[in-house]
């Protein structure tokens, strides 16, 4: 079995004390894509567009049978 090579080499402490020092650094992830609109709020959208058309045609009824 070939030997791997780590860029890290084990100390092992014969006397004194051990400490370890966490430092936080950024890690570079893939961007998350997530979409503009929820499919519910689309989808409220629309039914409120079409909503708006009825009113609408119903108001240019209403104005072609006043005259």
């Amino acid at each position: 079995m070939a030997k791997v090579r780590s860029m890290f080499r084990e100390v092992l402490l014969k006397q004194g004390q051990l400490s370890v020092e966490d430092v936080t650094t950024m890690v570079m992830c893939k961007p998350k894509l997530l979409p503009l609109k929820s499919l519910t709020l689309a989808k409220l959208e629309n039914m409120q567009q079409a909503a708006q058309d009825t009113v609408r045609q119903q108001e240019m009824a209403e104005k072609e049978n006043g005259k």
